[in-house]
């Protein structure tokens, strides 16, 4: 449990501003370390955030080995990151999506979002996967599975705890079952079709619910048409397209194991002889098809985050640019981009001016005729940028003259 009498934290002068805008982050070098020894504070342990004048903000836990060496758990400084406040907020997150998704196949918990910063909780019906991102929340996952097991009947609960934040806080990698068994996979719904994912040896929490919006609006764009799915993964945008009508669809990505789950996820949805693989880097395997002579109706490209840190930015602007021209050379004329991007460090605008510029390059027109951002599951804290992080154009491509 944690501790009821927390230690104090104070703030440098000024350095609260923030916090009173909404914001839940306390970097190192806003706290008066003279006041406060941050060194000598236990990671995780929960402290009472003041001001510079001593007046309380809200209750935290800690890390001193972070750069984000805090983050608001409650503006009460008397309210400790109890079983009774876990239980509540994950009540308030959880009821949330079922009223949205009554497959119970969702995020159940977006970390500062549903006020449990730190924590991500992916749902497969009874199978909950969770990651704790913070050494806050790797001191009370344990209660949070036991919430997870005795109020929504979990099967299984899995901590998914190989991330690069965990790094950051100096906590160890690694993949076990707090609740039941490890699977190898999970089952789940979205938009109407059925999918299965590798748990063990697959990326993240296993799927990635967070592209679902956009995925929504493949209906009337891939009817009779050609498609072309780019890190395609399991299949979410492939077998979709294939599933709302599409006549053909190419799903590539570096992985065999996650082909192996899209000829599996094709089959689920009774269209295995709509689609086809192809196992390579999605930059050898675009190029491949280009030298081919191939075309598409509608291209989906969906990368990995090419800019984790903003230090990487030139260089992930550089590739996502590239991955941009590649995709619009495949596109037939007439036909449909669907450029995604989940850089939190790329806004959507620079994203579109991407694909404008990339475009331009090869003497193509685009008409921007559609956007989205996360899905409904992933919902944005106003007073927190770093939680709307996803985005996606559609373009249609055009010849020039």
């Amino acid at each position: 449990m944690p501790e009821q009498h927390a230690a104090r934290l104070r703030l440098k002068r000024g350095e609260e501003r923030r916090l009173r805008s909404g914001h839940l982050w306390i970097y190192s070098n806003e706290v008066d370390i003279d006041k406060t020894p941050l060194k000598s504070l236990e990671p995780g342990s929960e402290v009472v955030v003041e001001d510079h004048r001593g007046k309380p903000l809200g209750r935290a836990y800690v890390n001193p080995q972070s750069l984000i060496c805090a983050r608001l758990i409650s503006r009460n400084p008397e309210q400790a990151l109890s079983s009774s406040l876990l239980k509540k907020r994950l009540e308030q997150a959880i009821s949330f999506r079922d009223r949205l998704f009554p497959e119970q196949c969702y995020r159940a918990v977006f970390g500062e979002a549903d006020s449990l910063p730190g924590l991500v909780i992916d749902r497969y019906r009874d199978v909950f996967v969770l990651q704790a991102g913070t050494a806050g929340m790797e001191r009370v996952q344990e209660q949070v599975a036991h919430i997870l097991q005795t109020q929504y009947d979990a099967r299984a609960v899995i901590a998914r705890n190989e991330s690069s934040i965990r790094e950051l806080e100096g906590l160890p990698q690694y993949t076990r079952a707090l609740v039941g068994e490890l699977p190898q996979e999970v089952s789940l719904t979205e938009n109407g079709a059925d999918y299965f994912a590798p748990l063990e040896a697959g990326q993240k929490t296993g799927w990635f619910y967070d592209h679902r919006a956009a995925r929504r609006r493949l209906g009337p764009l891939v009817k009779d048409a050609r498609v072309l799915d780019v890190f395609a993964y399991c299949g979410a945008w492939g077998v979709l397209a294939a599933r709302e009508g599409a006549r053909d669809v190419v799903c590539l990505d570096s992985s065999e194991t996650a082909l192996e789950y899209v000829h599996r996820n094709a089959q689920a949805n009774n269209v295995a002889d709509k689609v086809q693989t192809l196992h390579a880097d999605a930059f050898a395997g675009m190029k491949e098809l280009i030298g081919a002579g191939e075309r598409f109706d509608v291209v989906i490209i969906d990368p990995p985050a090419f800019i984790k840190r903003r230090k990487d930015l030139k260089n992930g602007i550089a590739g996502y640019h590239a991955i941009n021209e590649l995709a619009l050379r495949l596109v037939a004329p007439g036909g449909i981009l669907v450029s995604a991007s989940c850089s939190m460090h790329l806004p959507a605008d620079q994203l579109l001016d991407v694909v404008r510029s990339s475009a331009r390059h090869i003497d193509r027109f685009v008409q921007v005729f559609a956007s989205e951002g996360q899905a409904e599951d992933h919902p944005v804290h106003p007073a927190i940028p770093e939680t709307r992080y996803l985005k996606s154009w559609f373009v249609r491509v055009l010849m020039n003259g």
